[in-house]
């Protein structure tokens, strides 16, 4: 580990990374994607979920899909899908505590809103501990992994890949980051969407547990 000992920033991805409980949080988002392309393109809720998953796949987000096939307007579309009842997550003092004592920048890289990444931070109780976020409407709705999504990140933050650790849960969007020079993170989990490319050499660190990883970095870097 002993390249990150001189790394000046961090670059967090938010669902699935920030908290792991995809289920119970992406599950709501989901729901209601399927609900907004029932709605808006006239299917039953089946072909509109067979609709949302084949666009996810092939545009690496549903709304890129809908956008460059039926011209749906992407803040719209974002207000629906985000507007989710988030009161049953705990605040999260283990990470919390490893963010504050951590002498790094942090940003946050989002294919989600502004509005989805505060909602989740604030309960979380880390949504002052960060430097910048970035996201899809600041990606001009290129998503993750496109050179030009991460291209655009850099110039926001004004950062060095070379000096940024990059941590993600969907391991490909990691390919452009490597590219550039950034060391990458893979945090390990069992979804199909996540794990896919998992066993690729743009990956050099693979993890189980982000705060405990986080904090072997501020060892490292206090030692």
């Amino acid at each position: 580990m002993k390249e990150l000992k001189n790394i000046k920033n961090i670059l967090f991805d938010l669902d699935g990374v920030l908290y792991q409980d995809l289920e119970s949080v992406f599950g709501k988002v989901s729901k209601k994607m399927t609900e907004y392309i029932s709605k808006k393109l006239d299917l039953d809720l089946k072909k509109a979920k067979e609709l949302q998953t084949s666009y996810f796949h092939k545009y690496n987000t549903s709304l890129n899909g809908l956008m460059i096939h039926h011209d749906i307007k992407p803040e719209e579309f974002l207000k629906y899908v985000h507007n989710i009842d988030l009161s049953f997550m705990k605040k999260d003092l283990i990470l919390k505590k490893e963010l504050e004592n951590l002498n790094l920048k942090k940003f946050i890289f989002t294919n989600g809103s502004k509005e989805h990444a505060n909602n989740i931070t604030t309960h979380l109780g880390i949504n002052d501990l960060f430097n910048g976020l970035f996201d899809i409407v600041d990606a001009e709705f290129s998503p993750k992994p496109t050179a030009k999504a991460f291209d655009l990140m850099v110039k926001k933050f004004k950062i060095i890949p070379k000096e940024t650790l990059y941590i993600e849960d969907i391991a490909k969007n990691l390919s452009i980051g490597k590219e550039r020079g950034a060391i990458t993170a893979w945090l390990i989990n069992d979804e199909y969407w996540g794990k896919k490319e998992s066993d690729k050499q743009f990956i050099d660190y693979k993890i189980e547990n982000l705060s405990l990883f986080l904090k072997e970095i501020r060892l490292l870097q206090n030692s």
